[in-house]
């Protein structure tokens, strides 16, 4: 079983396919694992393994990947373990490709890490408008309850300051309108429309970034399959040499 092993921290992963590395980062929210790829309209290591070397995982405390929980925890806890895992496997740059909570992922490493970014690929990406905080807080809490059933030693303080940290800022979340503008990674955004995924941030992402492209429309009948084909040509188009 692959695992990337630092301390305390195990991340499960798995590597699909020869070609270019493509790192992707799975929907729902603080349990975001490999197995819940199957929410895409298009499964992407079906889709993408033929063509790139796809490297899929388990976050950190969901699916086979632990470890522990502490108050300073956040978006960037994320990334050092995304650029752990690349650092890992040998990997100096690669495209990224995430759904729901793996879009806020991208974007994270796009504005924070662009010399390891070459395409970011984000799948209606979460983000906050004048409603919708609580509904990311209850999504968290549910999680927190399970995590401090399983595991007395994670404290409540702890896991209160990581879910401020995580849903109490703005925007998209793990980045800012100003960091959007200033990203110079390619984005290729597909358009969510609900209260996690809303509309108008994604179409103020696409509008925003300097290189960004949106997909109105990718979940249901033809569009499905087109909206793949569009994706693989994206990351092709941005794949070096």
């Amino acid at each position: 079983m692959p695992t990337l092993v630092r301390g305390e921290t195990s991340i499960y992963y798995e590597v699909s396919g020869e070609g270019f590395p493509l790192l992707l980062l799975a929907p729902g929210g603080m349990r975001s694992n490999i197995a819940l790829w199957q929410r895409s309209p298009f499964h992407p290591i079906r889709e993408l393994s033929s063509k790139f070397c796809v490297i899929a995982m388990d976050q950190r405390n969901a699916g086979q990947s632990r470890a522990g929980i502490e108050a300073s925890d956040g978006w960037a806890t994320y990334m050092n373990d995304h650029l752990a895992l690349l650092d890992e496997l040998g990997i100096a740059r690669c495209h990224v490709l995430g759904m729901c909570i793996g879009s806020a992922f991208c974007l994270s490493l796009a504005v924070h890490a662009p010399e390891r970014i070459t395409a970011a690929v984000l799948e209606q990406p979460i983000g906050l408008t004048e409603t919708n905080r609580e509904v990311f807080f209850q999504m968290f809490d549910g999680w927190a309850e399970e995590i401090a059933a399983a595991r007395p030693e994670v404290s409540r303080a702890a896991l209160s300051s990581f879910r401020n940290n995580l849903y109490g800022t703005d925007f998209a979340f793990s980045v800012t309108r100003d960091q959007v503008k200033r990203c110079q990674v390619p984005l290729l955004v597909l358009r969510g429309n609900d209260v996690y995924h809303p509309a108008e941030i994604c179409e103020e992402i696409a509008r925003l970034a300097p290189d960004a492209a949106l997909i109105q429309s990718w979940k249901e009948g033809d569009a499905v399959s087109r909206a793949a084909a569009r994706v693989t040509e994206f990351l092709q188009a941005h794949t070096p040499g």
